[in-house]
């Protein structure tokens, strides 16, 4: 019978949840257990990029991936807060029909741990399409390369014909295919200048026809960027449309941006950048880290010496694939302009 009413109540206090909303008035919403900070970004305000502004005004979510329950959240028309935390006692709450207004509707929508699916934020992922590119670290050996394309062309693209340095003496066969990358200049740390390793860009796939023992012709089977002569081939490996699931890393991770896939100098959500830390410091695919700056301050206008401001937050970017020391990554959202050099926390301290 209380599970009816409750259900009963909760769909009547629903429009006027919505209506608050509507009309500016911050409704409140009590946090549950599953819920994230991009889930209800996405409920409630439609942007699920949304989330970084809201952790980064609310110093007291020290893990930006989960918020605790019941937690109040302030639901505006464009913009969600985290309510203060209660300093009175914790009270038990009356039983539903004796609460009135805000109050009702927060405990009516987020009640019981039992509550519909529909509420429980779903795993967050993101999709590569093997475009992301690497950095080709210290001892990286291609398994072969282009050495000439049809008609003496310097260009090519899908369906065209190239010849390559792989035979049947490295164990090919055709209908063999490979990977191509165009390798650009060396990338260097911008704190230390480490060398870091060569950008390699991907091309597309060929798939080999004709073979010698130490040559062979190919054709073009997918084409991402017009191949030249040069161009490394690795072997090619079907991943095909793969998902990366966002996950809680096990180590507490700090780094900086390298480079970006574009080269460009400004980086903004979407690009694809290259970070310094890779499995050997226990990075995985599917971390999330954020993009930070130090804060500096003239001096002269302070009354005694301030050795530390808080940070800035820029953005947040999630691991796609490691190497040994690099990763490839993919920036998920930018608050202001990020640039290489720019440094990288997996904890908001």
């Amino acid at each position: 019978m209380k599970m009816k009413l409750l259900v009963l109540v909760t769909l009547l206090l629903l429009p006027a949840f919505a209506h608050a909303v509507d009309q500016g008035e911050p409704a409140v919403y009590v946090i549950k257990q599953g819920d994230t900070l991009w889930g209800l970004s996405e409920r409630f305000i439609k942007d699920p990029e949304y989330w970084p502004e809201l952790w980064s005004k609310n110093g007291q979510v020290t893990n930006p991936h989960f918020i605790y329950p019941e937690q109040k959240l302030r639901v505006f028309p464009d913009r969600l807060e985290l309510a203060p935390k209660e300093t009175t006692p914790k009270e038990t709450a009356p039983a539903l029909p004796e609460q009135k207004g805000v109050a009702v509707t927060a405990v009516a929508v987020a009640a019981p741990t039992a509550e519909a699916p529909r509420d429980v934020a779903v795993e967050k992922t993101y999709v590569l399409y093997g475009t992301e590119g690497f950095l080709a670290e210290k001892g990286f050996r291609p398994a072969g390369r282009v050495i000439g394309i049809q008609h003496d062309r310097v260009v090519a693209g899908i369906d065209d014909i190239l010849y390559t340095d792989i035979g049947t003496d490295q164990n090919a066969g055709g209908g063999d295919k490979f990977s191509m990358f165009l390798k650009e200049a060396s990338v260097s740390h911008p704190a230390n200048s480490e060398e870091m390793g060569f950008k390699m860009i991907p091309l597309g796939v060929l798939q080999l026809t004709d073979m010698e023992r130490k040559s062979s012709r190919a054709i073009i089977i997918k084409s991402i960027r017009e191949a030249s002569p040069g161009a490394f081939l690795l072997p090619y490996k079907d991943n095909g449309r793969r998902e990366v699931t966002l996950k809680n890393g096990r180590n507490d991770l700090r780094g900086y941006i390298i480079e970006s896939l574009s080269g460009t100098g400004a980086i903004a959500a979407g690009d694809v950048v290259y970070i310094d830390l890779g499995s050997s410091q226990g990075a995985e695919a599917g971390n999330m880290l954020y993009i930070v700056r130090d804060v500096t301050i003239d001096q002269r206008y302070v009354e005694g010496r301030i050795e530390k401001l808080p940070q800035e937050l820029l953005g947040a970017l999630v691991i796609l694939a490691t190497g040994n020391k690099t990763s490839a990554a993919l920036v998920v959202k930018s608050i202001d302009a990020i640039h290489k050099g720019d440094r990288i926390v997996s904890l908001t301290k």
